[in-house]
């Protein structure tokens, strides 16, 4: 499916206030476009329309007094009412003039003293007449003013329901935009919950936080202005139209070549416009990636001295983004006023001549009213091909940011599982699983071991050597190529993922702390977790001994990841946390190495609390912290090279016994 149909998918989502809109907006074009129409009717039928035949009559309503005598207008003659010779009321230049005849044609007129004159080709007649002043001009106008304020009334109330209508259809399509993108950003989000974590491995946090913030905006920016511009110029084009057809059909048949030319230039403009836009959202997206990069790297750049080179950087990528939206101003400002502007002039020509030449031919007087009512009629034609020239530039850039989205949204996820399932009791068995994060690079081979219910695993080794990887597929963050994972004596991989991780535990190396206080940090909002589990399970770590100073107690503000906090007051919280849960597996991922001698005898004391009635997985570096543990794994390479307990693996002499040496040396040296 193409970007544009998806764009209309969720726009149909919300039809009825969109058709609401649409109503709202035809009316509203409907009633604007009526003026012109009024005012050629004032002009021709009221204003100009004193030129037309009057006939002596007797006493009566719209009739005008004039020398002892009343005269009535043709178009007021009524079939009961008697009527004597015609008259006509003639302007010369500036001067109305007064005929007590009727004409035997009509053309040039000139007036010398109360002799007029008119000549048409070759005819000359000539008339006695009287000059009008300016109150009996104004009584034979008498009988045009009523209806004359009727047509103005009529024009103003149009102009209060079309600005009525026009408010209407605005706010009613801006609610309906409002209402899509944030059905957009609600999904974006939802989709970035599905998405496994190898995902995230490769494509940056800022580019991901650009799709859902900078790349959804541009989208409402299309259901918001562009297509409400695009649905109200294709109505006023529309209803323009057809009223310069009612007029003339000529004139409008010639103004219809505009719309193959602005179809032929949006073509055009699209294929540059698209291959820009591109590259500007691509650049957008890595600005905002190195700006979330460097952000979070900041005391790492300042303290290797790389301000400036992480300058030149940026430098690069910004002086590509300017560069390609130069290029884009460029083309936009070809197309709008100058485009707009050489048309509007083209067709005021064919205007012009078309109108010039009917002149000429005296059969085809053309009246004032016509021709206002052409005039407004042609400007107001450019109004709304100004606005989609105009706006050629926001629909690219929504087309393209829409593509980034839904290539975000097509990616492959996994929906979260509301399945819940009695708790596990904890028998873990890795069956020769190898594992690899890119294929055919395996980091794991042929692991094999197995963890009974409330045992305590541990995993040790040096720096790459898996031990991540094991706890990376446990919690099925990724799963195994080769080999199977069981808890329970079920395989993971038919058990969904959300469903094993509401019995797992984790405390992080660095754990990650959320805006909001110490107690919401424990129980993640979850409304299962009661406060007075948060409580216990912060006074059962011992949490309560080191935030007891806190003018707010458990309540204290915690600002993002926890910054004013201590490493070991956020690994305390975090302890916190796997407690309050209840996890039938816990995974203690070096949970204990960036935490002082003070707080870690803190911990080792909530630990035994933490690990009864759990299978329990830890990741240390610090082999003293692991005496107890049921099993040692030791790992090199991806590979188990021994398996035991702490006396087993220190009896056999093999690689535990020289880390555990070497590090026993170290500390002596050290003390």
């Amino acid at each position: 499916m193409t970007t544009g149909r998806r764009l209309v998918k969720y726009a149909l989502g919300y039809k009825k206030i969109i058709v609401a809109a649409l109503f709202m907006l035809t009316i509203s074009v409907v009633t604007d476009l009526a003026g012109p129409f009024i005012a050629k009717n004032i002009i021709d039928q009221h204003i100009l329309g004193i030129e037309s035949t009057w006939y002596e009559t007797k006493e009566g309503k719209k009739a005008v007094k004039f020398n002892g005598k009343y005269y009535i207008r043709e178009k007021y003659h009524t079939s009961n009412q008697e009527i004597g010779k015609p008259i006509r009321i003639l302007q010369v230049n500036s001067t109305f003039v007064f005929v007590d005849q009727k004409l035997k044609f009509d053309g040039k007129r000139s007036l010398k003293g109360e002799k007029l004159t008119i000549q048409k080709g070759n005819n000359k007649a000539e008339y006695q007449v009287e000059i009008l002043t300016g109150s009996e001009l104004l009584a034979f106008y008498q009988p045009e003013i009523p209806s004359i304020f009727q047509l103005l009334a009529l024009y103003f109330g149009l102009l209060v329901l079309s600005a009525i209508f026009q408010y209407g259809e605005r706010f009613f399509l801006k609610k309906s935009a409002n209402r899509i993108i944030q059905k957009m950003r609600e999904d974006v989000f939802g989709q970035i919950q599905r998405l496994p974590i190898q995902y995230f491995d490769t494509f940056p946090a800022g580019k991901v936080v650009a799709r859902i913030t900078n790349d959804t905006e541009a989208i409402r920016e299309l259901y918001v202005t562009v297509l409400a511009t695009f649905f109200t110029s294709a109505i006023y084009i529309t209803g323009i139209y057809a009223a310069l057809f009612i007029l003339n059909v000529k004139l409008a048949a010639i103004c219809l070549l505009l719309l193959p030319i602005l179809y032929a230039w949006t073509i055009i403009y699209r294929k540059y416009a698209a291959k820009y836009n591109r590259v500007i959202r691509s650049r957008n997206s890595d600005i905002n990636a190195m700006i979330n990069e460097s952000i979070q790297g900041m005391s790492i750049i300042q303290a290797f001295s790389r301000e400036r080179d992480t300058k030149e950087e940026f430098g690069k990528l910004n002086q590509e983004h300017f560069h390609y939206q130069n290029k884009l101003l460029s083309l936009n400002s070809l197309t709008s006023h100058n485009l707009v502007g050489i048309l509007r002039n083209l067709v005021f020509v064919a205007f012009i001549w078309y109108f010039g030449a009917q002149a000429l031919l005296p059969a085809n007087v053309i009246s004032l009213g016509v021709l206002y009512a052409f005039v407004d009629y042609i400007n107001r034609l450019f109004q709304p091909v100004q606005g989609i020239v105009n706006q050629l530039a926001n629909l690219e850039q929504a087309l393209v940011a829409g593509e980034r989205v839904f290539k975000l949204m097509d990616e492959p996820g996994e929906d979260v599982s509301n399945v819940r399932t009695d708790r596990f009791k904890g028998n873990v068995k890795f069956d020769h699983v190898s594992f690899g994060y890119k294929e055919g690079e395996y980091v794991l081979k042929s692991i094999d071991f197995e963890a009974t219910h409330g045992e305590t695993i541990a995993l040790v080794g040096h720096t790459g050597s898996g031990k991540s990887s094991i706890m990376n597929l446990l919690f099925r963050f990724y799963d195994v190529q080769k080999g199977q994972i069981t808890i329970d004596g079920k395989d993971i991989k038919t058990i969904p993922r959300q469903t094993i991780r509401n019995h797992m535990g984790i405390v992080l190396q660095d754990p990650y702390l959320f805006t909001g206080t110490i107690a919401s940090n424990v129980s993640l909002n979850d409304p299962s977790i009661s406060r007075e589990t948060v409580e216990k399970a912060l006074r059962d770590v011992g949490a309560d001994k080191v935030f007891r100073n806190l003018e707010h107690g458990f309540d204290e503000p915690v600002i993002e990841k926890g910054s004013t906090l201590s490493s070991g007051q956020r690994q305390l919280i975090s302890f916190a946390r796997a407690l309050a849960f209840n996890p039938a597996i816990l995974i203690l991922d070096e949970a204990t190495s960036s935490i002082d001698t003070e707080t870690e005898a803190l911990i080792q004391e909530a630990m035994d609390v933490l690990k009864k009635g759990r299978t329990t997985f830890i990741i240390a570096h610090r082999l003293s912290t692991i005496r107890n543990a049921d099993q040692i794994l030791v790992l090199d390479r991806g590979v188990i090279v021994e398996k035991g307990n702490h006396e087993e693996l220190m009896a056999s002499k093999g690689k535990y016994y020289q880390m555990y040496q070497l590090q026993q040396g170290s500390s002596e040296l050290a003390g």
